[in-house]
């Protein structure tokens, strides 16, 4: 099993290091075998061209997001083919959406895919997250953590029903 986590996002712009900030969070944490965290900061060209090779079984990026929820709110998004761009964006406004649009011109078979995002309050210049975005990257390590978790188990029982079937 391996499962990549994704911080993207630009450290320069406020609420926008979120997804930065929680990668740097996990990078201290006990994580299973197989699991990759990584801080692709506006990397987006080059965290395409990851999802494109790196045979992940499931893919979460950290990112902050604009649902309409109160600041420091955290989702879990399930995107679906529909809902990313159809063409290719400038590189250094790459938004998850656009990464997966990119990996898939790429000919990247990305595996399962969510977006754990988290409301952002200010995303004007400046290295600070605000009071409530700051607040919620520790819960948001917590939410990657179960969402790994459970996505190994929901792996070894599938694997364990293949193989009674297979006896």
């Amino acid at each position: 099993m391996r499962i990549l986590v994704a911080g993207v996002g630009n450290v320069f712009l406020g609420d926008d290091g979120f997804g930065v900030a929680v990668a740097g969070h996990l990078a201290t944490a006990e994580l299973p075998d197989g699991v990759v965290v990584t801080d692709f900061g506006i990397r987006g060209v080059h965290l395409a061209y990851e999802l494109t090779g790196g045979g992940y079984d499931l893919v979460i990026l950290v990112d902050v997001v604009s649902r309409g929820g109160p600041p420091g709110t955290l989702y879990v998004i399930e995107p679906r083919p529909g809902d990313r761009p159809e063409s290719f964006v400038d590189a250094h406004a790459m938004t998850p959406e656009a990464v997966l649009a990119l990996a898939g011109t790429l000919g990247g078979e990305t595996g399962g895919v969510l977006l754990v995002g988290c409301e952002g309050a200010d995303l004007s210049p400046g290295m600070e997250l605000s009071e409530p975005v700051a607040g919620a990257v520790g819960p948001a390590a917590d939410l990657v953590a179960g969402l790994i978790r459970e996505q190994i188990a929901t792996m070894l029982t599938s694997a364990g029903r293949k193989e009674e079937k297979s006896c």
